[in-house]
């Protein structure tokens, strides 16, 4: 356990050493804005990862990959072997000086070269593993390879994403955005870590996590499970909505402009008064029919009259833009949501009001890029990017030489024996 302050994060007195993919390192970039000096081994020559597209200017190259760039920034980098034997007591090393050890190697491969948990903690009895993995460290299928959309489709997301059948007849599941295993699976073993940490200040031990992206996703289908279990209902699809047991109206409309709305239909859950407040927004269009009749006051009324009232709905909605929808709605304390590009969403001012963006320096360009930061807003220990992504083995000397007492010459051997 590190007593050195890092920063000024909240996170800023622990180190965790990252050995992690695309599956973990969105984890490692939570803690590293948080202020934990996180320091990320690659193998010499660098990550896989840098070579995924898109590529700043379009120049396919590793150190210039936006991907790498927005999930690597606020950490240090080196390259490390840990196949080779020296590059293995470096590593042992650096668990002596660590808190955490967030990793994602098949179950198994660790330990086979003498750096699983048993071997870490009898370096340091403090420190917490983190092994994020498709599946778990045991089991039938803790072997088994992944990917992303294999995540989702074996964790139930996709079959909660879709269209309603009166939509698209026939219509097979779809998978929701590259990466979101990813994040799901960070996001949980994030949370495991810090109750770890907890454990950690309460009793002085370390342990280690078992965090399978597979459970974390199943976790993750709404209330599928649970209905499941307690009622044996399977939710079906809906578009633009999520998911149910049975049929219900639809909450997507297209504007005049060709451009959709996410709302919610109106029925027996739509209190008069909130009812009344979109009927008057309706009525600045000459659309609100017979809402405003005070029948509607009634609850029952609007539950046994709500096929009208959202075939009323969808008549003015379709006469306006989906902004003029979004904020009519709104208006009238109605969750309802323009659905937006990425254009869009990143030229709206709410972003610069929250304060979202950060220009981070990249001294290798002379220029200094945009990324997003601040998802929560900390009074006393701000989220902050503190560095751009490190270039491949960037801290080399500065950690191996500068903080583990290594001379430049062995330095030097470790490179020419391609250790580093």
């Amino acid at each position: 356990m590190t007593s050195q302050s890092y920063s000024e994060g909240i996170l800023g007195d622990l180190r965790v050493l990252e050995l992690a993919d695309e599956k973990g390192q969105w984890c490692g970039k939570l803690m590293a804005d948080m202020g934990a000096d996180v320091i990320k081994i690659e193998p010499p020559g660098g990550a896989p990862e840098r070579r995924i597209g898109p590529f700043y200017q379009d120049q396919p190259h590793p150190e210039r990959s936006l991907y790498f760039w927005h999930y690597n920034s606020s950490k240090r980098g080196i390259t490390l072997d840990i196949e080779k034997d020296t590059g293995r007591d470096v590593l042992r090393s650096l668990v002596a000086t660590a808190d955490i050890v967030l990793e994602t190697f098949p179950p198994g491969y660790l330990s086979s070269l003498g750096l699983g948990y048993e071997q870490l903690r009898s370096i340091n009895p403090s420190i917490i593993m983190c092994s994020l993995t498709p599946f778990g460290q045991n089991g039938p299928w803790a072997q088994y390879q992944t990917a992303d959309i294999l995540q989702m489709a074996a964790g139930g997301q996709m079959a909660m994403c879709g269209y309603d059948e009166e939509d698209v007849p026939d219509a097979p599941p779809i998978a929701p955005g590259g990466g979101n295993a990813w994040h799901i699976g960070s996001h949980f073993a994030f949370i495991a870590i810090g109750a770890a940490l907890y454990q950690r200040h309460m009793t002085g031990q370390g342990q280690h996590l078992d965090v399978s992206i597979h459970e974390c996703c199943s976790l993750n289908t709404q209330q599928s499970i649970s209905a499941y279990r307690a009622n044996g209902e399977t939710l079906q699809r809906h578009t633009g909505g999520q998911a149910s047991a049975g049929s219900r109206q639809t909450s997507q409309s297209m504007g005049k402009d060709g451009k959709f709305l996410n709302r919610q239909a109106l029925g027996v859950r739509t209190p008069p008064d909130r009812l009344r407040a979109l009927a008057e927004w309706m009525n600045t269009y000459g659309m609100a029919d017979d809402l405003l009749e005070e029948k509607y006051l009634d609850p029952k009324v609007i539950a046994d009259r709500s096929e009208h009232l959202n075939d009323v709905l969808q008549r003015c909605l379709a006469a306006v833009t989906a902004e003029e929808a979004y904020h009519g709605g709104q208006k009238a304390r109605y969750p309802w949501g323009e659905v937006r590009t990425v254009e869009e969403i990143l030229t709206d001012p709410h972003w610069d009001d929250r304060g979202l963006w950060q220009e981070v320096e990249h001294p290798e360009l002379g220029q200094r890029l945009k990324y997003p930061v601040a998802y929560a807003l900390f009074s006393a220990t701000p989220i902050s990017i503190s560095r751009r992504a490190p270039l491949i083995g960037e801290h080399n000397e500065e950690i191996l030489c500068g903080e583990l007492g290594m001379s430049r010459a062995e330095m030097s051997v470790l490179a020419e024996f391609g250790v580093v």
